[in-house]
């Protein structure tokens, strides 16, 4: 007995040490939490662009680590926002600058965020959307779990004129939050990890609302009661001192009309906010799993929106223009050691900076062609100053350069317009053609692009799509004529 005894802790204490050092090396190295959140614009509670939107599990991440509150995206569209967020290559640099555009023809050797870290010994894994739906990259996981549909609506709601505005759409759900495709996939991450894991693992998970249809279940609505609603503060000649090239992106005839003529203004911010509050439901299931999981203290989080959205202001909707609305976007991030807690940062940044701190945050090589630059500094220091503004393209030679205190957008025909945000926070006074502005133009001038990569070929299948639909159209409006 003593012999078997005496041999099971010789067995024990030999073993110990490798044990040790295996645990060790896993551990060193850093997992990462990345939740993407689509069409999440400023309106969340901690960088207060709404007064009535409440986002306290948003909040409780942000309190946790640096709130970057003057963050803007790539591109102001869905795909060429996650493509250069996810390669490190801008639009200017890729050509891929518009939703129609498939990425990965024209980037077929660019090695994205999660192939870089499978490729230094991570586990990638992921689930939602990441990727602009049809264009995400298989190559970039091991394992990913796709969107699924969400219920639809009762033809009650479907056919209600204040469910929807011309193709935005909205409307309530008499359904249970674990119907929802969104649920499902934070139960992926959530599942993930509360697992033991052999390698470090990159975990995205990407919560589709608020996107578009803005369709939640009741329970979030009764929270915005549509009396209570407080809408954008919009001047009625906000347009009068753009020139026509901002004009036309602001699409005051479209959209915008279509809701002051259904008189949905207030339903469409309800639906919005609504929304809101469903997703940052699902991030706070997240962070209550990794809270309680044996990674929490391990584990680098990373929060960001794709873009912002307008929901009136400049007489325009959706994302797709180069004002603040469309590219200030959500991003904080906490990492273990590094990060202190309530932490912000006033610095204007942008989105493809993402990439190359977190290869710098995980001691992983950073390639030489990525457009952007690592943030540890700021990370470290948030109230470091930081003298490279944020850069965004929409449309091929369309730029809007934002400083810590100006923003410069030019457009493709060379007119321009100048935002004062320390006087003028709502952008509704052009500068740019004011003399007095000349030193601060050219200033932020010198940050535009030198290359303007050619456009990138459309899905052909979209394109045949849209004229099939067009076709379709003028048929229905011939037949119309014919009745009349």
């Amino acid at each position: 007995m003593y012999r078997l005894l005496s041999g099971m802790l010789f067995l024990f204490f030999v073993a110990l040490p490798l044990n040790i050092s295996l645990f060790a090396a896993e551990t060193s190295r850093p997992n990462v939490l990345f939740i993407a959140v689509d069409d999440l614009n400023d309106w969340i509670s901690c960088l207060g662009g709404h007064p009535d939107c409440k986002t306290p599990n948003i909040d409780r991440l942000a309190s946790r680590g640096v709130l970057f509150k003057n963050a803007h995206c790539a591109a102001p569209a869905c795909n060429p926002s996650r493509a250069a967020l996810m390669t490190g290559i801008r639009p200017s640099s890729s050509g891929v600058y518009l939703n129609s555009q498939p990425w990965r023809p024209v980037m077929q050797n660019a090695v994205t965020l999660p192939q870089h870290y499978r490729k230094h010994g991570y586990q990638a894994i992921g689930s939602g959307k990441i990727f602009h739906g049809r264009y995400n990259d298989p190559a970039s996981w091991d394992d990913y779990l796709k969107q699924t549909g969400d219920p639809k609506p009762t033809p009650a709601v479907l056919n209600d004129p204040h469910s929807r505005a011309g193709t935005i759409i909205w409307g309530v759900l008499d359904v249970q939050d674990r119907e929802m495709s969104d649920y499902k996939m934070a139960n992926y991450a959530i599942d993930v990890l509360g697992k033991q894991h052999e390698k470090p693992f990159f975990l995205a998970c990407g919560i589709y609302r608020p996107h578009m249809p803005w369709q939640v279940p009741r329970k979030y609505y009764d929270r915005y009661p549509l009396d209570k609603i407080q809408l954008p503060n919009v001047p009625e000649n906000d347009l009068d001192d753009l020139p026509a090239a901002g004009v036309r992106m602001a699409r005051p005839g479209g959209d915008h009309a279509k809701i002051l003529k259904t008189e949905n203004w207030r339903n469409a911010v309800q639906a919005y906010l609504a929304s809101i509050a469903f997703a940052d439901v699902q991030v706070g299931r997240v962070l209550d799993a990794l809270d309680a999981s044996p990674h929490a203290k391990n584990t680098i989080i990373v929060l960001w929106g794709d873009h912002g959205w307008h929901l009136g202001e400049k007489h325009h909707w959706r994302k797709f223009s180069l004002w603040e609305e469309a590219t200030r976007a959500p991003l904080m991030m906490v990492v273990p050691g590094v990060t202190k807690a309530g932490s912000h940062c006033d610095q204007a940044i942008d989105f493809m900076n993402i990439y190359p701190t977190l290869c710098e945050l995980c001691s992983l090589p950073v390639g030489k062609h990525l457009d952007g630059v690592s943030l540890v500094p700021l990370l470290k220091k948030p109230e470091k100053t930081w003298d490279r503004p944020a850069l965004t393209t929409h449309g091929r030679l369309n730029h809007a350069i934002r400083g810590n205190r100006y923003r410069l957008i030019r457009y493709r025909d060379g007119s321009e317009e100048l935002y004062d945000h320390k006087h003028d926070p709502m952008e509704w006074k052009n500068l740019a053609e004011d003399s007095k502005y000349a030193a601060v133009k050219q200033k932020l001038a010198q940050w535009f692009p030198s290359n303007n990569a050619p456009d990138a070929p459309h899905d052909a299948s979209r394109s045949s799509k849209k004229k099939k639909k067009k076709k379709q159209q003028g048929r229905g409006k011939k037949k119309s004529n014919a009745a009349k």
